[in-house]
């Protein structure tokens, strides 16, 4: 299943991320209909739009599905392994809000079993079946010809794809104050702590995702989110596991949250050239995009009265969380997460993965003020983030980074329809960090004095040089390009790549 060809692989993905979105907690995935692959197919052949083919190749890519029985088989486990290997659960970075007289709680995350040693004990899984299987995902490369440090990622990386879900399992959680918080900042909070089990055992795909109310107790206290301007850090640990320990946020109502994409904006993907992204994904170590680290630094010591909340969304599926984490919290501001779950719904959502999240966090704090960061090569977010700027008053500024004008490998035109009725105020283009320095959200910044991106409104960055202003048009040039791309790529499906 080598992916040798930018035309293949980009649609490939699209039809495989047409095939796989998420649903509510506990909610059964459906199956997908031979009529539901036929609408595909008339849209390809009625000739597909910009807005249909998914630009991020990678980590979209990941979305891929494979059943426990398929990745048994795959890394060569049988029942008995699997019966020895640890309870694991992937306890994904949630957010609290303030809400009648309470804060709510946002846990998220998967429980599994994976792949890697026991206790000490040699791997249950062969180096030989891991690299077969991490070879899946490097293009043009076997694992053997990379340095140690890369062989290592990709094996760490594919183990954690290819780990195994645990459906129907109860969970318990510890939720306190974290050690790493300035008891003087709250004296209050004592020795607040609370223990419960999740009222849901896990889904299918060993999922959960929903919300639970905090008590102040009688060993200590809450802050109160009505008076509170700070974030509070809560450690939540999974006793019955032993990787099952994130960091959570208690938000007050009011502030600014800065919301960013990962992929090419925060670190360097390429993921408009496949065989790049794939092995920045998958092998190289993960590097930060320029000086975007230092930008984000002086964003969060910009109040320190009332700092900035900082939650990162990214398609990638759960299962590579704990790597964009690690990469993060090492390098930018600690914050919250969302990631793509597993458990997949109807093809009519087929496109909504990042505007489901969105809108869930946009929605949980109606009263704090967006700044929403991504980059152009991104489809769903050059669609999704201007059509809650539209919806959300909440969504204060739109920054985006305009890959093309830096980056001439990548050649992928991108749509601003989106931003044509959006009040021009409300966003900026931009190509390094640099033009983000100075920005200070809390007086009310979005753009940068002297600093003008042109925007048309339409299709900008097309392959021959020109631009379209309508952007709702779907013929000439711009149509016959992307019909090719879509016959060669479903040809590249049909045999397998």
């Amino acid at each position: 299943m080598r992916c040798t060809t930018l035309v293949s692989l980009a649609v490939a993905v699209a039809v495989a991320q047409s095939l796989a979105v998420p649903v509510s907690p506990n909610e059964e995935p459906s199956a997908i209909t031979k009529r539901d692959l036929q609408g595909l197919i008339d849209s390809l052949r009625d000739g597909i739009e910009l807005d249909d083919i998914k630009q991020s190749v990678l980590p979209d890519f990941l979305s891929w599905d494979y059943t426990t029985n398929e990745i048994q088989e795959k890394l060569g486990m049988g029942g008995i392994i699997l019966d020895r290997l640890p309870m694991e659960f992937l306890n994904i970075p949630g957010y609290a809000n303030y809400s009648n007289g309470q804060w709510v709680l946002r846990i998220h995350g998967q429980s599994y079993k994976q792949a890697l040693p026991i206790n000490g004990e040699p791997s249950p899984v062969s180096q030989s079946a891991l690299d077969n299987a991490a070879n899946v995902f490097l293009p043009d490369v076997d694992i053997a010809e990379l340095p140690s440090n890369e062989q290592a990622n990709a094996r760490n990386l594919t183990s954690a794809v290819l780990s195994i879900p645990q459906g129907d399992v109860s969970l318990d959680f510890t939720v306190r104050i974290s050690s790493t918080q300035p008891q003087s900042d709250f004296p209050s909070t004592g020795g607040w702590e609370n223990r419960f089990t999740w009222p849901r055992r896990t889904d299918s795909r060993g999922e959960i995702d929903g919300f639970v109310s905090l008590y102040s107790t009688a060993s200590g206290q809450l802050p109160s989110g009505q008076t509170s301007d700070g974030i509070v850090r809560l450690d939540i640990t999974t006793p019955s596991t032993s990787t099952g320990n994130a960091t959570a946020y208690l938000v007050p109502p009011e502030g600014y949250t800065i919301l960013s994409d990962i992929d090419d904006i925060l670190r360097v993907t390429k993921i408009y050239t496949p065989k790049e992204g794939l092995l920045n994904t998958f092998a190289r170590d993960f590097v930060p995009w320029l000086n975007m680290p230092e930008i984000f630094a002086t964003w969060a010591s910009q109040h320190p009265d009332n700092p900035y909340h900082f939650h990162y969304l990214t398609t990638t599926p759960e299962q590579a969380t704990r790597m964009y984490e690690d990469f993060i919290y090492a390098t930018y501001p600690q914050g919250s997460f969302d990631t793509r779950p597993l458990n997949f719904t109807t093809f009519d959502q087929t496109f909504n993965v990042r505007r489901t999240l969105l809108n869930k966090i946009l929605e949980t704090f109606p009263r704090r003020r967006f700044i929403l960061v991504g980059d152009t090569t991104n489809s769903d977010v050059m669609t999704h983030y201007p059509a809650v700027a539209q919806e959300f008053p909440n969504v204060h500024c739109i920054l985006m980074r305009n890959t093309s004008a830096t980056d001439p490998e990548n050649r992928f035109p991108y749509n601003t329809k989106g931003f044509k009725e959006l009040d021009e105020r409300r966003y900026m283009f931009f190509r390094t960090p640099e033009d983000l320095r100075g920005l200070d959200f809390g007086r009310g910044d979005c753009r940068k004095p002297g600093l003008e991106e042109r925007v048309s409104g339409g299709w900008m960055g097309l392959p021959w040089g020109g631009e379209r202003g309508d952007a709702a048009a779907a013929g000439g040039k711009e149509k016959v390009w992307w019909v090719v791309y879509a016959a060669v790529g479903v040809v590249g499906i049909m045999t397998g790549f």
